[in-house]
């Protein structure tokens, strides 16, 4: 693949926005989906030949029928699904209305979005990279509802790998670690918020565990990789003449995969043993 046009989704800022100032520089016409116009403006002031700003929601049906209306009928040589968000705290106390934003967002969003211009990656053929997490391999107290989205974006990737064979498009999905991007701040602000949408009482019974969520956001935050990481990763998935089925992006994501491999009860223990310490 030599060039031709991508639509990278959640483009403002983080993983997508790297994603679509690499790619416009190699050359590519980069849809970047944004939700503001100012991130619209900042995105064109860094490539304004190859970067089309275009204002996507992938909640909202019409958006994204507008997002397919700018695309036009060209080929599309990739789809990169990043757009998400990260819901923090424990599942008792996550309200029903953030987990289903949660899979709006992350898994009904990528999926809508999917369908809507696969007959485009079809004429090219296309590829699809989904933008997941190792935390669609391991989940965490404190990140269930964040975890199980990207549990199932990891299913999503596994049904259209081979839903999309016959037509030679490659389905990948990107697993990052702790990644060097502004959804740690967003996170610490969750845990805040958290702390005054419930009540003192309920709050109280996982005191102790929200304490660690903040210490370890803050620790992920500060070791975190460099977003370059997952791009190059992202790059190889589009480009390579033999794409991986995923990529695995950091240490700290080879380490949690690793303690998968120990029974579940041990891995619990070690868990909640350093959660609780």
């Amino acid at each position: 693949m030599a060039g031709g046009n991508i639509l990278v989704t959640g483009a403002s800022t983080g993983i997508g926005r790297a994603c679509a100032i690499h790619f416009a520089r190699r050359g590519y016409r980069v849809y970047a989906g944004v939700r503001k116009p100012s991130d619209a403006e900042a995105l064109k002031a860094e490539d304004s030949q190859y970067i089309e700003p275009v204002l996507l929601d992938v909640t909202r049906p019409e958006s994204i029928a507008g997002a397919l209306d700018v695309a036009g009928k060209e080929p599309l040589a990739g789809l990169v699904n990043n757009a998400g968000i990260a819901v923090t705290g424990p599942l008792e106390l996550v309200s029903i209305e953030r987990c289903r934003r949660e899979f709006e967002v992350n898994v009904i969003g990528l999926v809508a979005v999917t369908q809507a211009f696969i007959p485009l990656l079809r004429r090219g053929p296309g590829r699809i990279v989904n933008i997941g997490s190792i935390a669609g391999r391991s989940a965490l107290p404190g990140s269930g509802a964040y975890d199980a989205s990207k549990f199932a974006v990891e299913a999503i990737t596994d049904a259209l790998r081979m839903e999309l064979q016959p037509w030679g498009i490659s389905v990948s999905v990107i697993e990052p670690g702790a990644t060097a991007t502004r959804i740690w701040e967003k996170s610490l602000v969750d845990v805040d918020d958290l702390s005054r949408q419930v009540s003192p009482e309920k709050y109280a019974l996982y005191s102790g565990l929200m304490a660690k969520v903040r210490k370890e956001v803050t620790d992920s935050a500060r070791n975190a990789i460099n977003v370059k990481e997952v791009v190059k990763a992202v790059e190889h998935a589009m480009i390579a003449r033999k794409p991986k089925t995923r990529y695995l992006v950091g240490r700290d994501a080879r380490f949690w995969l690793l303690l998968n491999l120990l029974p579940d009860r041990w891995r619990d223990s070690l868990i909640l043993n350093k959660i609780y310490e």
